[in-house]
């Protein structure tokens, strides 16, 4: 994907008035010492490498977690190459938007370099050479001018930065989409400045991988660089404060895509497992470690595209990798197979009622609600949808007076809706249109949050709500069909794909059914057909996963997950 930066001139008063302002939050969360180690081990930052000739980034240093160790490496490789480490301007390059961090980070670098032996003059100007205050983002930058970027960039919505510096950030960083965090625009502008084969590492949340608003970055990524290594560490006390950062530390080169190495960290993940880790990624040699505080795995290939990278652990990411390769999406032309959400009023309490004598009786659609398949089969509330279309337009409302008294009885609270100011002579939409061929039409309908599938068969006698997706089929016999999305292969693609809610509930969104795979209906054999039948009719996940498995030619224990009741 092309992506062109166009510097914006930023006023300094902008930066300046936001960085003074008491209450803001630059997102700034301070990495151990220990993970920094284990970053420069990760990207080869050692001493045994001519570091002086190398140059190293950190965008955004703070007060020194980093460059702190950066240096130590620095005045050793010095050393061992019989270099003046007084001549290494070139070798650091550090941001901070706040004159107080760079003042903090100079005179930590300073006093090591001092007490390395290095005069203090030469010592002062080497930290001012290396910290500067400044924007990373909107700095302009030399064009392949680092080996090496590694930081914890800050993590900052866009939401909470000056509508002026918002605009600038998203023409710099082209990947900045939708509600982005700050964090993006740092892994594309690091990666922008690598040279060939240089690396970049950070330690970040990782929702950019899961995330609509990522779909940029996630292309730029895999169009002109490797995934060398992603290290989920959610549990992990990474950080001098305890933050919900669901951090990972994320290994990118400048090269192209070759092995990709996947840890998942437990809480109990630290230095020792840190230098096993570092060592196995660095060597592809080595065999893969095996601990109780990790598990890890080598993957041949990486994801390519916009599309969300799963999550999960790596023999299950392992497992998804073969899966996507030997099958097709469940979304299929071919199969005339397609995932919807229901209807979204906009103001279910007009849309949605339970007398049938409301409006006209063509004018109303039995309701299925997520309340309404708690059984394992639709059982209707009573609740109907008013609904204002015929076809793809609205109708008449001359036409069906009681539904005309009903609408304007509520006008004024259906006209303050965004969908009504959008389109005033409309004002009585709702927010999605109403397919008239859905209701008739048999289909999977399944809850949007719910600790594992759960499909159930509308024959064709309801409209779904905005909280429920479908699954309707040209090609599958919907009970074989709703068997698979029953079974835990099914689990561990939602489960792979979605951000997790409290309590570990997945969110069964189209985004995310659309990335389980299924083979063709006619590859399925007869006999595993009718077992995934019968195990869906029977609310039997584990016959379900069992007979899946088969289908898929997997092991059930490969799945890693333990069914639900």
């Amino acid at each position: 994907m092309p992506v062109t930066r166009q510097l914006s001139i930023m006023p300094t008063s902008v930066l300046s008035d936001w960085a003074s302002e008491p209450d803001a939050d630059f997102g700034e969360v301070f990495t151990k010492r220990w993970v920094v180690d284990f970053i420069l081990d990760l990207i080869g930052y050692t001493p045994e490498k001519d570091l002086f000739a190398c140059t190293i980034v950190e965008p955004s240093c703070g007060s020194g977690a980093f460059l702190v160790p950066i240096v130590e490496r620095l005045i050793v490789s010095c050393e061992i190459f019989g270099r003046d480490i007084a001549d290494a301007h070139t070798a650091i390059r550090a941001y901070d938007l706040l004159e107080a961090n760079a003042t903090l980070s100079r005179k930590s670098l300073i006093v090591q370099l001092v007490e390395s032996g290095v005069e203090q003059d030469p010592a002062e100007r080497l930290g001012r050479s290396w910290v500067e205050v400044g924007d990373f983002l909107l700095t302009e930058h030399e064009p392949a001018c680092a080996d090496f970027v590694v930081g914890n960039p800050p993590y900052i919505r866009l939401e909470g930065v000056p509508t002026e510096l918002t605009d600038a950030y998203r023409k710099a960083c082209p990947t900045m989409r939708g509600r982005s965090d700050i964090y993006v625009g740092f892994f594309e502008v690091g990666l922008d400045i690598l040279r060939p084969g240089g690396s970049l590492a950070f330690i970040c949340a990782d929702r950019w991988m899961h995330n609509q608003y990522g779909a940029s970055l996630r292309e730029f990524v895999t169009s002109k660089f490797a995934v060398d290594a992603i290290i989920t560490m959610h549990d992990v006390a990474a950080f001098e404060n305890d933050v919900s950062a669901y951090p990972a530390i994320t290994v990118l080169r400048n090269d192209n895509q070759r092995i990709a190495h996947v840890v998942d960290a437990s809480k109990e993940f630290g230095e020792t497992d840190a230098s096993a880790i570092s060592l196995w990624i660095n060597d592809s040699q080595r065999r893969t470690p095996s601990a109780k505080t990790f598990q890890a795995c080598r993957l041949d290939t990486w994801h390519q595209g916009p599309d969300l990278w799963p999550a999960g652990s790596p023999s299950q990411l392992a497992l998804i990798t073969d899966l996507e390769r030997r099958f097709a999406p469940l979304e299929s032309r071919a199969t005339g197979t397609r995932v919807g959400i229901g209807v979204a009023t906009g103001c279910d309490e007009v849309y949605i009622t339970q007398r049938a004598d409301l409006v006209e009786e063509d004018r109303l659609l039995p309701l299925l609600r997520a309340g309404d398949l708690a059984h394992g089969e639709p059982a209707w509330s009573g609740h109907y949808l008013v609904n204002p279309w015929d076809g793809r337009e609205l109708v008449d409302l001359a036409a069906h007076p009681r539904l005309r008294r009903h609408f304007e009885a509520h006008s004024a609270r259906l006209r303050i809706r965004h969908t009504a100011k959008k389109q005033p002579d409309r004002w009585y939409r709702t927010i999605d249109a109403i397919d008239p061929t859905l209701l008739a039409r048999p289909k999977l309908v399944l809850p949007d949050m719910k600790a594992a599938a759960h499909p159930v068969l509308d024959r064709g006698e309801f409209y779904p709500h905005h909280n429920l997706y479908y699954v309707v089929s040209d090609g599958w016999d919907l009970e074989v069909l709703g068997g698979i999305l029953l079974s835990d292969v099914a689990n561990l693609f939602v489960g792979a794909y979605c951000v997790k809610m409290r309590g570990g509930c997945y969110r069964f969104q189209a985004q995310y059914i659309r990335q389980i795979r299924v083979p063709e209906p006619d590859q399925v054999a007869s006999d595993i057909a009718r077992s995934l039948a019968d195990a869906f009719r029977r609310r039997d996940r584990l016959a379900a996963t069992s007979a899946a498995a088969d289908l898929y030619g997997i092991e059930v224990a490969s799945l890693g997950l333990h069914p639900a009741a």
